[in-house]
């Protein structure tokens, strides 16, 4: 909307052609999502806490996770409205690829929300259904992948492109992208939902990671840059920077107050919609395996389920004290935040490894 006004307006005052440029409106983009969420935030967890709607605790896990019953969850709501607003106020409105991101997002939100709903406001603890949770989430990215195979241009597009190695890439053709598409961005979305259990472990990866996808984006969507540096170039792919700098300031802002001890949750709200804007533009820039190793913390916190309940189920044995992995540790004896540090350093690590792909080719 801004965009489009501050092109109406450098016809008469030239001095507005500077929002044309995608880096300027990624910074204003952080900052106004920052400052909206930091506005509506302390209103939006009076209105949580004054309708109860609060998170429960499982028995069975750290004790001193007893004490958090109550605290407002669904939180990542906030960061969802500013994420869009934001976007829609700085992005350009006709490229089809923010449409594409903002669409899954909000649709991955939208399964998180009734599942958190269930939850604390129908006191349901199994909330949404597993398999109808992965019914919908299997519809939205299946969606997803088919309009991004089949609105792609050149052959690039689709390709899956291996890190470290210069110029190696394998066609993956339609099938094999919408496939591939669609495991990265149901995969992504639920790797963040598991990983969301201890206050403000989530959240920082998160912003790392979109963050750096902004990086990325900006390379495949800039025709001299993504030749120099041996990316494939991809129309409008550099549009989602705005994008990355709105879910950056949303996600900093909210740590705010989802920091220990946690004024607010994020809830599946927020973990599930977040994974999927994550997993989609790694898909549409083409780095799947750079988020791979960048949201390493999440697949390892995944891989941490998976085998707990493959080895329970056929040895009757656990593997960790409990999953996800985090909790494992807490029951070691490592304090909440000195859990949630040492992962946001460990991620911020694997975030710098997958950076150093743009040169190290």
């Amino acid at each position: 909307m801004l965009l489009e006004l501050s092109q109406w307006l450098a016809k008469d005052i030239r001095a507005f052609n500077v929002f044309n440029y995608i880096t300027l409106r990624a910074v204003l983009a952080c900052l106004t999502s920052l400052v909206l969420s930091f506005v509506v935030g302390p209103a939006m967890i009076r209105k949580l806490t004054a309708y109860k709607i609060g998170q429960s605790v499982r028995d069975d896990g750290p004790q001193s996770h007893l004490a958090k019953a109550g605290t407002p969850t669904m939180g990542g709501a906030l960061i969802l409205v500013s994420v869009v607003v934001t976007t829609l106020l700085w992005s350009d409105l006709s490229n089809r690829l923010v449409w594409v991101v903002l669409t899954v997002t909000l649709a991955f939100g939208v399964i998180g929300w009734v599942d958190d709903y269930r939850k604390v406001v129908h006191r349901n603890p199994k909330g949404l259904s597993a398999k109808a949770k992965f019914f919908w989430q299997s519809v939205f990215g299946l969606a997803a992948a088919c309009f991004l195979a089949f609105s792609t241009n050149l052959p690039a597009q689709t390709e899956f492109i291996v890190p470290f190695v210069k110029q190696v890439a394998y066609p993956l053709g339609t099938f094999g992208f919408i496939i591939m598409s669609y495991l990265v961005i149901v995969g992504t979305s639920n790797a963040v939902n598991l990983t969301d259990g201890l206050d403000g472990l989530a959240i920082m990866p998160t912003v790392m990671i979109g963050s750096a996808l902004g990086v990325f984006a900006y390379v495949a969507g800039h025709a001299v840059f993504s030749k120099y540096l041996g990316f494939p170039y991809i129309p409008g792919a550099g549009e989602l920077v705005v994008i990355s700098g709105a879910l950056a300031g949303a996600g900093l802002a909210f740590l705010w107050f989802n920091a220990y001890p946690a004024e607010v949750f994020m809830g599946d709200v927020g973990a599930l919609a977040l994974g999927a804007a994550l997993g989609t533009m790694a898909v549409i820039v083409r780095q799947e395996i750079v988020l791979f190793i960048m949201g390493g913390v999440f697949v390892v916190e995944t891989l941490s389920v998976v085998l707990q309940v493959a080895s329970f189920k056929l040895t009757g044995k656990r593997i960790f004290r409990m999953a996800p992995l985090h909790h494992h540790y807490e029951l070691k004896g490592w304090k909440e935040n000195q859990v949630v540090v040492r992962f946001w350093i460990i991620s911020m690590m694997l975030v710098l490894i997958g950076l150093s792909t743009l040169k190290l080719r």
